[in-house]
């Protein structure tokens, strides 16, 4: 079986690799150059655990590849898979000029049935509008081509993308015709014979699931955080509160962990994608709306006690923050609440040193030298006023508080991930102020 994959981004990579994996003869396309001769050499531009290995393992196999050129890798594929970037527009639909270039592409060169798959984040209604613009380039060339297009949401949590793929809860796949179906359940049919659930479905439910499952996620997250607010209104200890309802199988326990708002490539623009499908269809999600308004207010929630701490004077107050991503295990820091806590501390006049195992060549990238960065954490920590964490990173959990405390100028921590324990700072004599406890 021989597949394309355009796109070589987090998904794209990710998904070619891990069919490769399988056996699966891939290629994977980028119009990007310098990405794509770094790739043929194992230079890979994300950072996720194990893909790095997985790459070139396959590369030394034969069973991928990276290209330039669409035109040259249509013939003989079964399948073409769509994973190119969905971002969103200025009133938070997705923007499908990527998608649809793709789709127009295929229509230009393909010359036998293909099977056309979206594995992009999409707005329910997309498959059509891939198909309708592959059929305008067919008939503009003159050729009857048959062809099917499918739907295949992603389910990958960054950090864990590999186990999540090899490992899935469940696979879903969109498709409209019995032909598309076969094709779609000999790719996965080595998921499916170790056990995990491949679900059929029509396309419109498919595009549909992967918007829900994130905005389910991101509800539970938000959901949590407000509770967290109001424990430390009323006294309460948001642990404890976690504890209690996670127990309950109804509620579960993952995603109900305090913190500073959830960010990345996929929650925040995923929701707004959701929110502006249903504006659009004159439908008002009213919980979604309130989930999104909540995260925004729990990125500032770190800044706010910080500058409450300091009662707003902050002009020249030196922090060391550990953490830039906007999750551990990946230097990702799209919508990472890290940001937002940069640029208020740094308007009102604060200076940062921050160190990330990951971020912080993205972070450069990112916002240039408006912060100072460290080699190490504890490099960061050299007469700083306070350290702040914004990112739950392994390494972070059980530092050597004795050389905190001796680089520290204060014995101060803001901990806006909850990874200590307050009795426990107590104890070792530290200010220290944590979400919802």
């Amino acid at each position: 079986m021989k597949i394309s994959i355009v796109g070589t981004g987090y998904v794209g990579l990710v998904t070619g690799t891990c069919l490769a994996e399988t056996g699966i003869t891939t290629t994977c396309i980028d119009i990007d150059e310098k990405k794509i001769n770094g790739l043929k050499n194992g230079i890979v531009p994300i950072y996720e655990p194990g893909l790095e290995n997985m790459i070139k393992r396959n590369l030394s196999k034969g069973t991928l590849s990276f290209s330039t050129s669409l035109k040259d890798n249509i013939d003989n594929c079964d399948a073409i898979f769509s994973a190119v970037g969905t971002p969103p527009d200025e009133d938070g639909s997705a923007d499908l000029q990527y998608v649809l270039n793709v789709a127009r592409e295929i229509g230009q060169n393909m010359k036998h049935y293909l099977v056309v798959v979206t594995k992009s984040t999409v707005p329910v209604g997309t498959a059509q509008k891939v198909k309708k613009t592959i059929q305008e380039e067919l008939d503009k060339r003159g050729v009857n081509i048959d062809f099917d297009v499918s739907s295949n949401p992603e389910f990958l949590k960054e950090g864990d993308a590999i186990n999540d793929f090899m490992k899935p809860d469940r696979i879903v796949v969109g498709v409209e015709s019995d032909k598309a179906k076969k094709i779609m359940e000999r790719l996965y049919r080595p998921f499916s014979l170790n056990g995990n659930p491949v679900i059929f479905m029509d396309i419109p439910s498919a595009e549909l699931t992967k918007y829900a499952a994130n905005a389910m996620l991101a509800t539970k997250i938000s959901f949590i955080n407000d509770i967290a607010n109001l424990c430390e209104i009323v006294g309460a200890n948001v642990d404890n509160v976690r504890r209690g309802i996670g127990s309950d199988t109804r509620i579960g326990k993952k995603f109900l962990y305090a913190g500073v708002g959830y960010g990345g490539s996929c929650f925040p623009k995923d929701v707004k994608a959701l929110i502006k499908t249903a504006d659009e269809k004159n439908y008002s999600l009213e919980i979604l709306k309130a989930v999104e308004k909540v995260n925004e207010n729990q990125k500032a929630i770190i800044f706010n006690k910080i500058n409450a701490f300091y009662k707003g004077n902050l002009k020249d107050k030196k922090f060391a923050l550990w953490g830039l991503a906007f999750k551990a295990n990946t230097d990702d820091m799209r919508e990472a609440p890290s940001l937002i806590l940069i640029d208020k501390l740094t308007k009102a006049g604060a200076k940062i040193v921050a160190y990330d195992p990951e971020a912080m060549e993205e972070s450069k990238r990112r916002i240039g030298d408006k912060i100072n960065y460290a080699d190490n954490q504890y490099e960061a920590l050299t007469d700083a006023d306070a350290l702040i964490i914004m990112t739950e990173w392994q390494e972070f959990r059980v530092p050597k508080f004795r050389m905190v405390e001796k680089l520290l100028g204060e014995k101060i921590i803001f901990d806006g991930r909850n990874i200590y324990n307050p009795e426990e700072m107590k104890e070792f004599g530290y200010k220290y102020i944590s979400i919802g406890r």
